[in-house]
């Protein structure tokens, strides 16, 4: 049931005018007394020559109201239209408890294939805070695309290439006191890399080593590819650990170094498409005519670049995957690299440039400054994680709360915060990361949700299993949830799918996470409202729907954002 477009059909009847348009114009009252939609006819004056009083006037007289409509009323220069709530609030309900966990998701994309780019982590560095943005909010997106329909291929673009890895080597051999890589941490490796920074300030000799040893992985030397590889494997082992506890999984780890001979045909067609001018040695991309600065495609040594690996990325993805979008989630200090990017895939001829699409992010910085791996600058994920659930294992036993599984429970809510805090704001902006914040459960946070969700589980278990599988069943009389408190809650619930499409199209996983917060502030007003387990039979099993309903709908956002949904808390 979608009472706008019903809405937008009926006076699209009545003035001959495009539905589509009118859709885009219908508003939702700041007062749900003044009505449930408005029409605002300013919209018409000019077309109708006319006030928007006496066009709101006329439209009502000529209006004929959808069956979902019990009336209109003029507002000034508005047409207002109260909703039939009890048949609104049953259609809800109805359409969530027939698609349960599939409730919010459609079939929009159905056939297309999406690429999200995210989290693309360094070797041998550590997994930190940094990264928690693009891991977030790239795992949201990938759920979100899935829930519209699509195919998602989420890709973590390993930072595994590079001179860091000549230094990485000569530090374990200088350094490592022998011991096998398998044996060390990423942590041990950190040191040793800040270690090497430190030494070669003293002595600059170091950095030729280091350069030397990569010219040997580049060039497939046994023993530098050996250790390359075992720092790899350590490194996915250690992080796979954290994107585990955060639920986060991919379908491709190919990172720069596979696309190390995929670059020669993207510069041989470069040239050959008259692209490539060659400047002080090295080869460019004159973007000048499109106000960018040139980007290098081949250093002056013969080196290729970060730009050269993503121009044969992109090519590979599209000839791999076919996909209609391709999403980096990177920051935004990057957005020069992907306006790049995208005019020289189009100067090269390829019209699905437009499908590359780059979501940036704010930074995350810490209280004393920013990180720094260099000089050992940085606060582990696993870290902010681990403490997150002990914090909440301690509250949890202090409250006495009542569940099943405390270390579960710690588990779902503790990383549930941290998630629900990095997914709360616009995602563009900046913050200073605040274990205060991170760990503050009270007011729109994350435990906050969970908390109302594991409520609307209490309400059920405590009204038994007979009465809630009538509920289930969604045989109501809905007279009885039409009090302001539960109309609110009905009409958030209705939303929701058209929430996850707005979220999809604007890239921005907030968008859920503000509307979950709005859903479980409804309930709770609902519940605080209301009495939901009356002796009426039917009064108590058609709030009981209702519960179900967002308790659905509340458990399905959580699950876009990457959030679990504890049943007792």
């Amino acid at each position: 049931m979608d009472t706008r477009n019903d809405i937008a059909l009926a006076i699209s009847a009545a003035t001959g005018m495009d539905a589509a348009e009118l859709l885009s114009y219908i508003e939702i009252p700041p007062d749900s007394s003044m009505g449930d939609y408005a029409f605002p006819c300013f919209r018409l004056a000019k077309a109708m020559r006319k006030a928007p009083a006496a066009i709101a006037a006329e439209l009502k007289d000529k209006l004929a109201l959808p069956a979902c409509i019990t009336r209109a009323e003029v507002a000034g220069g508005y047409l207002n239209f109260f909703e039939d709530r009890a048949g609104a609030a049953a259609a809800t309900i109805m359409r969530v408890l027939n698609e349960g966990e599939n409730y919010g998701h459609s079939s929009e994309g159905q056939g297309k294939n999406v690429c999200v780019e995210f989290s693309s982590i360094n070797i041998a560095k550590p997994f930190h805070i940094g990264h928690l943005p693009s891991t977030a909010i790239g795992n949201s997106l990938n759920r979100i695309y899935k829930a519209l329909g699509y195919n998602t291929i989420a890709i973590n673009h390993l930072g595994d290439w590079g001179t860091q890895f000549g230094k990485m080597i000569v530090a374990y051999k200088k350094w490592g006191g022998g011991k096998p890589i398998e044996e060390s941490t990423v942590r041990e490796l950190v040191k040793l890399y800040v270690r090497f920074h430190e030494e070669a300030e003293k002595d600059e000799s170091l950095n030729d080593e280091a350069r030397a040893w990569f010219r040997k992985i580049e060039q497939g030397d046994a023993e530098a590819v050996d250790l390359w590889q075992r720092m790899k494997t350590l490194t996915l082992k250690e992080v796979g650990e954290v994107y585990k506890l955060l639920g986060v999984e991919f379908d491709s780890y190919n990172g720069e170094s596979f696309y190390e001979d995929k670059m020669q045909a993207v510069i041989d067609e470069l040239d050959a498409k008259g692209l490539l001018k060659t400047d002080k040695g090295a080869k460019i991309v004159d973007l000048s005519e499109y106000n960018m600065p040139p980007c290098i495609i081949v250093k002056s040594d013969g080196a290729t670049l970060y730009a050269t690996r993503d121009l044969a990325a992109a090519i590979y993805r599209k000839n791999t995957y076919d996909f209609v979008k391709s999403i980096y989630v990177v920051a935004y200090q990057q957005n020069l690299h992907f306006q790049q990017l995208k005019k020289i895939l189009e100067l090269m001829g390829f019209e699905w440039a437009k499908d590359i699409i780059h979501v940036p992010f704010g930074l995350v910085s810490l209280e004393e400054g920013t990180m720094s791996t260099r000089e050992g600058r940085v606060v582990f994920l696993e870290d902010v994680l681990n403490r997150a659930i002990d914090e909440t294992r301690d509250i949890i036993k202090e409250k006495g709360v009542a569940t099943d599984n405390i270390e579960e429970t710690a588990k779902q809510v503790g990383i549930g915060a941290v998630v629900f805090n990095e997914l709360s704001n616009n995602r563009i902006k900046d913050y200073v990361f605040s274990w205060k914040k991170v760990l503050d459960f009270n007011g729109e946070t994350g435990p906050y949700v969970q908390y109302t969700y594991a409520r609307a589980a209490s309400i059920l278990r405590n009204a038994g299993e007979e009465l809630t599988a009538k509920a289930a069943s969604g045989k109501v009389d809905p007279k009885y949830i039409t009090s302001p408190s539960a109309y609110e809650l009905a009409k958030l619930i209705y939303k929701f799918p058209q929430v996850v499409v707005e979220a999809g199209e604007k890239y921005e996983p907030s968008i859920v996470t503000r509307h979950i917060v709005d859903l479980a502030q409804s309930f709770n007003r609902f519940y605080h409202d209301e009495h939901i387990l009356v002796d009426n039979e039917e009064e108590k099993v058609a709030k009981l729907a209702l519960v179900i309903a967002a308790k659905t709908a509340i458990k399905n956002g959580l699950a876009l954002l990457g959030m679990q949904a504890p049943e007792r808390m």
